[in-house]
C-alpha cells in the first residue's frame, strides 16, 4: 500500500512538473538579411516543435532585435532596427499590429525590465546612444546614463544595482552605478563584437559575454578578468533565455538555429534546428497566463528572475501585501510578508523551479515563475 502511495504521489509531481513545462512558449526574434527582408517573429513550444510564424514584414516590423511581453495588456512590443526606429506593439495571440509603443531615433535594439518597473532601451546608433528608460505604457521618463554606448546591444545588472552595457562596434563593456553614472570601461580587451550578456547566478558573480564576430561565449569575473571560453563555434551568437530547468537557449545566426545547453555551458541538442530560421537574434521565453482575468497586479513583480534572492519591483511594493512561495509540486513552503520584507531569500532551498504569488489587500493574485540557481 505504501509503494502505491508512493508511486501515485510521484505520478503526481511528475505530471505537475510536465504540465508547468509545458506551460511556456519560445518566441524568436529572426533579422532574416539584417537590413533587408524577410523578418519574422515565431513561437515554438517548450520542446522546440510546433514552430509557427506570428508575424512577418507586413505587420509593421523591420529588422526586429528583441521582444518584450505586456501580458496585463495580451500585447507584445517588438524593438525594430531600422530607419524608423519603432518599437511596435501586436497583439499576443495574432500578431496583428496595434500601435507605435515609441519611436527611437537612433533604433532601438534590447528591452529589459528593470528593478524600478521601468523599460530599459539600448539604440544602435545615435548622438547621444545613451540608454532610455520607458513607462510600460510608452511614455518616455528620461535618457539613463550620462554618458552613450555606440551600437549597445546587451545589458544586464550586477546584484548590487550596477547597470553594464556592451558595445559591439566598440567592443567593450561600460559600467554604470545604479544611478546611471558612468564608472568606465568594465571589459575593454578580448571582445569581439559582443552582444547578449548576462550575470551567471552562480554566486561568483561571473559575466557571461556572447562574440558575435568571434563565435565565442567567455566567461569574466566579477572584476571584470577573463575567466574562460565556454562555447566556440557559434558564429553570430545572439539571443538567450533560460528554460524552467536551467537550460539555456542561444540563437546562432551563422547555423540558422536555435541551441539547447545545460546550465553548466554543455551543449545538448538543436532546439530549433537549421531549415526555418534564417538569423535567430532573439529569444524571448512567454510564461502562458498563470492568473484569472480579473487580475490586476502587474505579471512582473519580482527581479531577478534567476538567483537566490528575488526582491519585488519597487512601483510594485505598494499594490502588494504578501508573497506566497510555491514548489514546482504545488507545495506552499514559505509566505513573506512585504510590507516588512520585500524580498524572498531562497538560500536555504535547494536549486529550481518555484512559483511566487504575489496577493494584495483586496485579495486579488499574480503568479511569476523564478529559478532558484546557486
Amino acid at each position: 500500500m505504501k509503494n502505491l502511495k508512493l508511486l501515485f504521489t510521484l505520478s503526481i509531481i511528475l505530471n505537475m512538473i510536465s504540465m508547468s513545462a509545458q506551460n511556456i512558449e519560445v518566441w524568436v526574434s529572426d533579422a532574416g538579411g539584417f537590413s533587408n527582408p524577410p523578418w519574422f517573429i515565431y513561437k515554438a513550444d517548450a520542446n522546440g516543435d510546433n514552430l509557427e510564424e506570428v508575424m512577418d514584414q507586413t505587420d509593421n516590423i523591420e529588422w526586429p532585435e528583441d521582444i518584450f511581453f505586456l501580458e496585463d495588456e495580451n500585447a507584445v512590443l517588438i524593438s525594430n532596427l531600422s530607419s524608423n526606429g519603432n518599437i511596435s506593439k501586436h497583439h499576443i495571440d495574432t500578431g496583428d499590429f496595434i500601435e507605435i509603443f515609441a519611436t527611437i531615433s537612433g533604433g532601438p535594439t534590447r528591452m529589459k525590465l528593470g528593478a524600478d518597473g521601468l523599460l530599459y532601451v539600448l539604440q544602435w546608433s545615435n548622438t547621444t546612444n545613451k540608454v532610455l528608460r520607458y513607462q510600460l505604457d510608452g511614455t518616455f521618463v528620461d535618457e539613463f546614463t550620462s554618458i552613450g554606448i555606440p551600437q549597445s546591444i546587451g545589458l544586464d545588472w550586477d546584484n548590487e544595482g550596477n547597470l553594464y552595457v556592451s558595445s559591439y562596434g566598440g567592443s567593450y563593456i561600460q559600467k554604470f552605478d545604479p544611478n546611471g553614472n558612468d564608472l568606465g570601461p568594465f571589459i575593454s580587451t578580448g571582445l569581439s563584437g559582443p552582444t547578449n550578456i548576462f550575470f551567471d547566478k552562480s554566486g561568483n558573480g561571473d559575466l557571461i559575454v556572447f562574440n558575435w564576430s568571434s563565435g565565442v561565449i567567455k566567461r569574466f569575473d566579477s572584476d571584470g578578468n577573463f575567466v574562460e571560453d565556454l562555447i566556440t563555434g557559434v558564429n553570430q551568437c545572439e539571443g538567450v533565455d533560460f528554460l524552467p530547468n536551467g537550460d539555456i537557449l542561444i540563437g546562432v545566426g551563422s547555423a540558422g538555429s536555435v541551441k539547447r545547453y545545460d546550465s553548466d555551458f554543455n551543449f545538448i541538442e538543436d532546439f530549433i534546428p537549421a531549415g526555418t530560421l534564417i538569423t535567430p537574434n532573439a529569444i524571448t521565453i512567454r510564461d502562458i497566463k498563470l492568473t484569472n482575468s480579473d487580475n490586476e497586479l502587474d505579471e512582473n513583480f519580482i527581479t531577478p528572475t534567476i538567483g537566490k534572492r528575488f526582491s519585488v519591483i519597487s512601483n510594485q511594493i505598494n499594490k502588494i501585501n504578501s508573497l506566497a512561495i510555491y514548489s514546482v509540486s504545488g507545495k506552499l513552503i514559505e509566505e513573506v510578508n512585504v510590507t516588512k520584507t520585500p524580498f524572498w531569500d531562497a538560500n536555504q532551498f535547494e536549486n529550481g523551479l518555484y512559483f511566487i504569488k504575489a496577493i494584495s489587500d483586496n485579495g486579488k493574485s499574480a503568479t511569476q515563475k523564478v529559478l532558484v540557481k546557486n
